[in-house]
């Protein structure tokens, strides 16, 4: 089965022949770094945990609960007042997440409105967001847990005290440490039931702003083929399940049962997506590409010219951006291949386009040109593309996060731990180049990137879709 061209746009962002975006507005937020901060409050009945991290990773939390576009200038005992999800705030506010130990049972809504001072409305939103889970158990502390958190951790999850729990007998405490997702206002948590709220989910103004319908590229029984827009998330976040490419897509088409995500590309890239409409055809498809039956076809402009040919690099195992790269194999890291079929010179992006799109500068020192290429993605790695061709000195034209560490290796030879003139002597030498790397680096594209995923085929490409044009 072959279907035909959608659209004959090329990327989103910029001139000669590229599909113009409607008015942007930044969908990037500001990371605020803090040490973990203690509140345990006690006259609400409740153990809370304020920025207390289940994972390994601290989180990047504000103890002074300060949102942005959420509230009214009201404060209430130091709070902004809350008031409801919607409209969607045009920028994202600092994070804020909240760790609680319940102490005594009861609507999982009314028990945060309580612990938090929060109102119901807003808890309501936040359910329905995906924006609060929940462990029968509460998680490990991270390291840098105050020893009152430790205590407090220690008393509700002593042996004595959960032996008394039926609802964890035949599990393992690891087991009872998993996190789920509150899906409805109701739903009731028993004494000890540790909770995640995630007050301030990342927003996607974005999705307002779509014609979704006119962004369906192919609809069938079993899937639905989505021109991904620049800005959105294909099936949204750990905090934000609402706005995302799969939710506002069910609803442009109609449909009761929510699309299902198949596979990502990066919230700043458009192009094509595939969503499944069942669960069995998301299995389907997730098997074609472990089987690499899946092709992906990339359009980017990037700000220096890239190789014809094959392009191999490897990528740290490690889930925080920006990604690193090494052109050495090293033991544990994922490869990394991309075929550059094409590159073309073309004009630089005017500054009318880059205005108009909130496009990243990042001080790139000569935008005399640019080039635009056709790449064959081989592997699927988080930001392969972007993190590569960074990589070889060509970052993609408006990224934030790998531009400005391409010029600082440029500028610089020997700065980026991983790159081809690394100087660290030692593993000691080499840790303290990455925590600089990392400090450094990583942010966030507000809206587009010069990126797109023109075309995606399976089965020997019996089925191709095509969402691109090469008019450079």
């Amino acid at each position: 089965m072959k279907m035909g061209s959608a659209s004959a746009g090329l990327v989103s962002i910029f001139s000669n022949g590229y599909r113009s975006l409607s008015a942007p507005v930044s969908s990037w937020r500001t990371l605020a770094s803090s040490s973990l901060y203690k509140h345990y409050k006690r006259n609400s009945k409740s153990a809370v945990f304020s920025c207390l991290s289940s994972s390994k990773i601290e989180l990047s939390c504000l103890s002074s609960k300060v949102d942005v576009a959420q509230t009214t200038t009201t404060s209430v005992n130091g709070y902004h007042k809350y008031d409801r999800l919607l409209p969607c705030p045009s920028e994202n506010g600092p994070p804020r997440v909240e760790h609680l130990v319940v102490s005594e049972g009861g609507p999982v809504l009314e028990y945060i409105c309580k612990s938090l001072d929060l109102p119901p409305l807003f808890v309501a939103d936040l359910i329905h967001f995906g924006a609060v889970y929940y462990a029968l158990v509460c998680p490990q502390p991270p390291p840098s847990a105050t020893p009152e958190q430790i205590r407090i951790f220690k008393e509700v999850t002593a042996p004595s005290v959960l032996s008394k729990r039926t609802s964890i007998k035949g599990k393992t405490v690891r087991e009872a440490q998993k996190t789920f997702r509150i899906t409805h206002v109701e739903q009731f948590v028993e004494a000890g039931t540790y909770l995640r709220v995630h007050v301030h989910p990342k927003r996607f103004p974005r999705c307002y702003e779509i014609d979704w319908k006119s962004r369906i590229i192919a609809v069938t029984d079993s899937y639905v083929v989505l021109d991904k827009p620049a800005g959105t998330s294909v099936g949204g976040t750990s905090d934000n399940i609402e706005e995302s490419c799969a939710t506002f897509a069910s609803r442009a088409l109609g449909f009761s049962t929510p699309l299902k995500t198949t596979h990502q590309i990066d919230n700043c890239t458009e192009g094509c997506v595939v969503l499944a409409r069942t669960k069995e055809y998301c299995s389907i498809f997730h098997g074609k590409i472990r089987e690499k039956k899946v092709k992906k076809l990339y359009l980017a402009l990037t700000a220096a010219p890239v190789p014809i040919g094959i392009i191999t690099h490897y990528m740290r195992p490690i889930n925080v951006a920006p990604r690193l790269v090494s052109e050495d194999f090293i033991k544990g890291w994922y490869l990394c291949k991309l075929e550059v079929m094409e590159c073309k010179e073309v004009p630089w992006p005017d500054p009318v386009i880059q205005q108009k799109y909130c496009i990243e500068d990042s001080e790139w020192p000569s935008k005399d040109r640019a080039y635009g290429c056709k790449i064959n993605l081989l592997t699927g790695r988080t930001h392969q593309v972007r993190a590569q061709l960074a990589a070889c000195g060509a970052p993609i034209v408006g990224d934030s996060m790998y531009m400005p560490a391409a010029i600082a290796e440029m500028a610089n030879p020997g700065l980026n731990p991983f790159g081809k003139y690394k100087k660290y002597t030692t593993e000691s030498d080499k840790e303290m180049t990455v925590t600089k790397w990392f400090a450094q680096f990583g942010k966030e594209p507000k809206v587009a990137i010069g990126l797109q995923a023109c075309q995606i085929s399976w089965d020997d490409g019996l089925i191709s879709i095509y969402n691109g044009t090469l008019q450079f």
